[in-house]
């Protein structure tokens, strides 16, 4: 049984890859979930999963190095996924210190305790991988339609985030072309999908619009993003550790470039589409709601990731169109209100803080 290391595993993506990996290989694998259960890390997220044997959950903070240690120690690591990172630029601006800390001295402890455990005299223990999670906004902005991130394009970062994804990035490289480390490096774009904390854009416009709550939008709105369904980030991200080449880094894209006003719009199209007639928050739903606001500091004006090298080699493609996507993340939304309460409110944190306190 092979098994995973998964960092972060209680935020947004780590969990919904949790999920897509227990769908895909059932009991062929053993799961690790590390988490330090910030605010952003939910296992309500995880609750169809807790009770499996071939599971298990660390509370653990990825920068200790002696918690770390212990679990290579213990279990026998077949696979990182490290997820695990400060994520929301907002917040980075706010306060640095907290990104570079977690987002590149852990990512450091966590590439430390894996070539611990897994090199030997020649080398490095045959089947054993490294995959870095890391994002589109270590490139930088683009300019000019046309233009795409590819897996050469120089760094350029604009903010506290991207630079500390940036140089995790480049010390995961450092890796690779020193100690011949066994790692893949991912560059995904926005993601959307289910179990998303409501800080984030398309979860935070579902909300509002449903309780007639303001549409806060930075600046002209005309921000342009890639948008990615997470399930379709979970299968690249496991295709990649088992196609991908040592040491090659891919980026993953969702060929779904839209404006973020466009976002909005589309998002209070569909929502008063899937309402059914006579539920009293359709007349909530309007667009009067949307709300311009200072722009963020910093705001890249365009995102655009060309999958071109992980189509090639690998064979994956985004399979979830946005106008698909956002219905299933909807239809998600609307089964799964207690979850979306439990989060505005912060009761979230309540029960599983006193169990691993």
């Amino acid at each position: 049984m092979r098994t995973y290391l998964v960092t972060g595993g209680a935020g947004f993506i780590g969990s919904n890859y949790i999920h897509y990996m227990f769908r895909k290989y059932d009991n062929e694998i053993r799961i690790i979930n590390v988490d330090a259960l910030t605010y952003a890390g939910n296992l309500e997220n995880l609750k169809a999963v807790e009770d499996r044997d071939n599971y298990t959950f660390v509370k653990a903070d990825i920068c200790d190095k002696e918690a770390i240690t212990k679990i290579f120690n213990e279990y026998d690591i077949d696979r990182v996924v490290h997820f695990a990172a400060e994520s929301h630029v907002d917040r980075s601006i706010k306060n640095p210190e907290v990104f570079v800390q977690t987002n590149v001295l852990g990512t450091l402890v966590l590439l430390n305790c894996a070539k611990q455990a897994w090199e030997t005299e020649d080398g490095f223990k045959s089947g054993k991988k490294f995959l870095h999670v890391s994002t589109d906004e270590v490139y930088g902005s683009l300019e000019h339609e046309g233009e795409y991130f590819y897996e050469t394009t120089p760094y350029d970062p604009h903010s506290p985030y991207s630079a500390s994804k940036a140089s995790s990035d480049m010390i995961v490289k450092s890796y690779i072309d020193t100690y011949k480390f066994p790692a893949n490096i991912t560059n995904c774009s926005n993601n959307y999908g289910p179990y998303q904390f409501p800080e984030k854009l398309i979860p935070l416009i579902i909300n509002n619009a449903l309780q007639g709550k303001k549409l806060p939008v930075y600046g002209d709105g005309k921000n342009v993003r890639d948008w990615l369904y997470v399930d379709d980030h979970a299968k690249a991200i496991d295709m990649v550790q088992e196609k991908g080449r040592i040491g090659e880094t891919y980026n993953i894209g969702g060929h779904n470039e839209k404006q973020n006003i466009e976002i909005i719009h589309i998002i209070l199209d569909t929502l008063n589409e899937m309402l059914p007639n006579g539920d009293p928050r359709r007349e909530l739903v309007s667009k009067d709601l949307i709300t311009y606001v200072e722009d963020r500091k910093g705001h890249d004006r365009r995102y655009a990731i060309a999958p071109d090298k992980i189509k090639a080699e690998i064979g994956w493609y985004p399979e979830t169109m946005f106008a698909e996507g956002i219905k299933l993340t909807i239809k998600w939304f609307f089964e799964n209100e207690e979850w979306m309460k439990h989060v505005t409110s912060g009761d979230y944190q309540k029960y599983y803080t006193e169990m691993y306190d």
